[in-house]
């Protein structure tokens, strides 16, 4: 079964609020009308019983018959809707042609309350009172024909089941077109979405000024197709990048193995063959560690494990190995390291690790007789750990891609020094694993600077 729209279940909703908003108003105008129709003719019936005490008042000492007369004007007057009955001591004295029987005394109230009963078929609103007028008692009663009473309600009830349904439907229809309405620009960008593609993500929805919700609902889906893009991007170039490193390994892992078996070799020939496929072997098997652990890194299964650690002992162990590789090119290697502990929250081999690629990234690419520094302080609650040389720098503009993945501003340099354009994106990582950063300053020809800034362990 197909699902109601979005605009099919608001006007549903809608109608279904305003229906029972309609019939709740209707039920209270329906009684409100009523009870101030009654109060009206009860109010009507008290001036008529007043009016009856007058008469008694004025009339009752010139006798019998002047009371029955000014009785009998008094009821042609209030018209053919009025009844009366007035009765003492010695029975009833006037009395409307349909109110002949004797008084019930069971209607007979200590408090004068109105009250409905029939007369035959039709229905009168009743006030009936006990007096005392010269000493003598009465027992009065008057009545109004309740038929306009009832006219009016049925028609306000006629008016109420005609009008009330023809004005839903209105209201369903103008609300199913004002959800259309509402919704249409929601349609448009569903069908926009519709045309982007993995191979087109650089379209955009368009975006209507309106400063409402639907405006920051474009602007959301607009700033995800731009991160999917981005991170499309990047896969797409990982992949390439990752390809093209193999490639070249692999390639001459293979040529040197067909040379090798073209023809019988001498042992030399075969030892050097052999020694050049594993140093490639060697190459492709660093590249795939690395791969696998930024791959582990982006899925979120490379946690570290966090703990209190020395990053003072974790930089001198990767200082004493790069001093290894600095002697070999004879470059000249200070530190700086204050002999105290200085806490963090990390783990040692990981950060042992990144100090040591920026450290080997600075004996690669600072040429024979070079300087090599290295220092670390404490600045405004971090570690800052600064890895100084004298080597060809970074040009200014490769400067912001230096920690993307397989980026290498020389890459024939690269090469020839082994490396893969990996190394600086593990070190970003490791130090954003650790809530801290990396940053870097350098000029071509003039040397670089890297500066690791972590956080100090608060214990």
């Amino acid at each position: 079964m197909k699902a109601l729209s979005i605009g099919a279940r608001l006007t549903a909703w809608y109608s279904l609020i305003l229906a029972l908003s309609l019939g709740l108003f209707g039920a209270i105008a329906y009684f409100a009308m009523g009870h101030s129709i009654r109060a009206a003719m009860d109010s009507d019936l008290n001036q008529r019983t007043q009016a009856i005490r007058d008469i008694i008042k004025e009339d009752a000492p010139n006798g019998l018959p002047a009371l029955q007369d000014e009785f009998r004007e008094f009821a042609d007057s209030e018209g053919a809707s009025a009844r009366l009955r007035v009765a003492d001591d010695g029975g009833v004295i006037y009395a409307s042609p349909d109110l002949q029987s004797v008084l019930e005394p069971r209607r007979a109230q200590s408090v004068p309350r109105p009250f409905t009963s029939r007369i035959g078929d039709a229905r009168f609103r009743f006030l009936r009172e006990k007096m005392e007028v010269h000493g003598a008692h009465y027992d009065v009663e008057v009545a109004s024909s309740m038929k306009d009473f009832d006219r009016a309600l049925e028609g306000f009830r006629v008016v109420l089941y005609s009008a009330a349904p023809a004005f839903l439907i209105l209201a369903a229809l103008g609300g199913y077109w004002l959800s259309r309405r509402a919704l249409a620009p929601v349609d448009e960008i569903t069908r926009a979405a519709r045309t982007i593609g993995a191979q087109d993500l650089s379209q955009r929805l368009a975006v209507r000024r309106t400063s409402d919700e639907l405006q920051r609902l474009v602007d959301t889906l607009n700033e995800m197709l731009a991160r999917l893009e981005s991170a499309f991007q990047r896969v797409t170039q990982f992949t390439a990048d990752a390809s093209h490193e193999l490639r070249t390994p692999v390639s001459v892992m293979r040529t040197s193995a067909e040379l090798a078996l073209r023809k019988t070799r001498s042992e030399a020939e075969y030892r050097e063959a052999l020694e050049r496929i594993l140093g490639e072997s060697e190459r492709v098997s660093r590249l795939i560690e690395q791969l696998l652990l930024l791959a582990r890194a982006d899925s979120g299964s490379a946690a570290l494990p966090i703990i209190r650690t020395d990053l003072n002992a974790a930089l001198h162990a990767a200082c004493g190995e790069a001093k290894v590789l600095a002697e070999a090119k004879q470059l000249k290697f200070s530190e700086s390291i204050p002999e105290s502990a200085v806490w963090v929250q990390g783990d040692a081999a990981s950060l042992q690790r990144l100090f040591i690629i920026l450290l080997d990234n600075a004996v690669k690419y600072t040429p024979n007789g070079g300087e090599i520094g290295v220092s670390l302080s404490s600045d405004d609650g971090y570690a800052v750990a600064a890895i100084r040389d004298t080597g060809i720098g970074i040009p200014e503009q490769d400067l912001p891609h230096v920690f993307d993945r397989f980026y290498r501003s020389d890459r024939a340099r690269s090469r020839e020094s082994g490396g893969t354009g990996l190394g600086l994106a593990i070190g970003h990582w490791i130090a954003a694993a650790h809530h801290g950063e990396i940053r870097v300053e350098s000029m071509a020809a003039k040397g670089s600077k890297f500066e690791v800034r972590l956080p100090l362990s608060k214990d």
